[in-house]
């Protein structure tokens, strides 16, 4: 109505952005121009949904933010450590080591951040070469459980596999189905406690099958499980950074199904565990 009467009141156009009065969240970009001669004038509006592109804009703000955020905080520890050395740490024989010890972590942080950011960014773009065939789930999954088998014991979390009664296969790409069972194995066991178990368990469902690695831990409030497979998201940050991690492996998980024609959810309870699910085509 407030362009409509601008326009007739003599303004050559008007563009504007407003929010819908609607139950989902929708941004309409409106443009009005006059229209026709002196006999007969008009206004012309025209309405164009722009809410899927202020999201992304608006996720695009979030990402640089969060990248930056996360290079910052190794970096700005690395240069502590270093400068401590420099100002006279490197000959204090009873803590030299420590700090060169902390600059490592650190580094080692940076490296997998970069790394993590690198195999997104080519998944997103389809510029990651996959190499799809018929892949035994069995396989993959006692790979995964060999390689998280010691990290589990340290954490004195039972890692346990549940087969079904036949054989199982995919199609999708080995690496990349290791991929996405580690991160959501190491994951489970970061939010676990001592004590607790994590299982991973597949099974068909249709034309599917259905991977699943449930675990004992605390658990997701249901506000917070609809943002967990975004890149950087964490329910308690200090908690995170704290386990290690850089805040992308459910986010590759996702992209990862996504490329191979699956899809993935999550339910959970607070105090009572997580089930993280990955469904992907059958072969």
């Amino acid at each position: 109505h407030e362009a409509v009467s601008e326009v007739v009141n003599g303004a050559p156009s008007v563009q504007t952005e407003f929010e819908a009065p609607t139950l989902q969240r929708r941004v309409l970009e409106l443009t009005a121009n006059h229209f026709g001669g002196a006999t007969n004038p008009g206004i012309v509006i025209v309405l164009r949904d722009v809410s899927e592109l202020r999201r992304l804009e608006n996720l695009r703000r979030e990402f640089v933010a969060n990248v930056s955020h996360e290079l910052k905080t190794p970096l700005s520890s690395i240069k502590a450590y270093a400068e401590t050395l420099r100002l006279g740490a490197l000959y204090d024989s009873d803590n030299n080591l420590k700090f060169i010890g902390r600059i490592e972590e650190q580094a080692d942080r940076l490296q997998e951040l970069i790394v993590d950011l690198i195999h997104i960014a080519r998944v997103e773009t389809g510029r990651e070469t996959f190499e799809i065939a018929e892949v035994p789930v069995a396989s993959v999954v006692e790979r995964v459980r060999a390689s998280l088998a010691d990290t589990a014991a340290s954490r004195q979390i039972s890692l346990r596999i549940a087969p079904p009664a036949n054989p199982l296969m995919i199609k999708a790409d080995e690496d990349g189905l290791y991929t996405i069972l580690s991160n959501l194995v190491d994951n489970a066991l970061k939010y676990t406690p001592a004590g607790g178990s994590v299982e991973i368990r597949w099974s068909p469902e249709g034309k599917s099958v259905v991977l699943s690695v449930v675990d004992t831990g605390i658990g997701i409030a249901p506000e917070f499980q609809a943002r967990v497979f975004e890149r950087f998201y964490r329910v308690d940050k200090a908690r995170s950074r704290e386990l290690g991690g850089t805040g992308l492996g459910l986010s590759i998980v996702k992209h990862l199904a996504q490329a191979f024609g699956g899809q993935v959810g999550l339910t959970s309870k607070v105090g009572a565990g997580s089930t993280f699910s990955v469904r992907l085509p059958g072969a």
